[in-house]
């Protein structure tokens, strides 16, 4: 099914920045965004300042932010709304179109994409000079884990479980306790939590294709 997309990009086609972005939208009802994330007139983070605003005026848009940055940082602002519709791609990634493509069509489903290199980053900051928090995690805390990196909301980890919604709470509050997130926001801790696991999971896989 095709897709109608808005681009923005500042060095070709938008001039002014998040104002032009959101006309835009207003004007083609386009399924998807694809925009730079520093634009005029500010160069900071307009993109990311887009896609909040677009989370409000229209919740069901996807938004691709394309970034030269891997600083997890951005990655989790994009995020600190939602993760639904949102993916963070580097543009070093963007040579293949065919992975510009994915993140576009994810986001156009619902879904969300991070560059791996943002997920590395993120890992890095938790397990530099430390053993991986997920060692401490019981076969029950990863079940329930890697459901959430499904995108399965609490409700649907208890079915496929078969426990109650409140037991699915009380084992992601300890998920979030053994992986030192406690201190932050609701939905950085849903988010960082499932890259950790995602990330490592990648990791072993390629540690498990390089063995002879």
């Amino acid at each position: 099914m095709p897709i109608r997309l808005v681009l923005a990009e500042d060095h070709y086609l938008v001039r002014e920045g998040v104002r032009r972005l959101l006309e835009a939208v207003a004007r083609e009802g386009p399924d998807v965004v694809v925009t730079d994330i520093r634009m005029p007139p500010g160069h900071s983070d307009e993109g990311i300042q887009a896609a909040r605003r677009l989370r409000e005026t229209n919740p069901g848009l996807g938004v691709v932010v394309l970034s030269q940055y891997p600083n997890p940082s951005y990655a989790l602002a994009l995020l600190d709304t939602g993760s639904a519709g949102r993916a963070y791609v580097l543009k070093e990634r963007v040579h293949d179109p065919d992975q510009l493509v994915a993140a576009i069509r994810a986001v156009s489903e619902g879904g969300s994409l991070i560059d791996p290199k943002v997920v590395e980053g993120l890992v890095a900051e938790r397990t530099r000079a430390t053993m991986s928090p997920l060692n401490q995690l019981t076969t029950r805390e990863r079940e329930v884990l890697r459901k959430m990196a499904e995108g399965k909301n609490n409700a649907s980890i208890g079915e496929d479980l078969v426990v109650t919604e409140r037991s699915v709470e009380k084992v992601i509050n300890s998920i979030f306790m053994k992986l030192g997130l406690t201190w932050e926001p609701a939905v950085h801790k849903r988010v960082k939590a499932v890259i950790l696991y995602l990330a490592e999971s990648d990791s072993g896989q390629r540690d498990k294709g390089s063995q002879p």
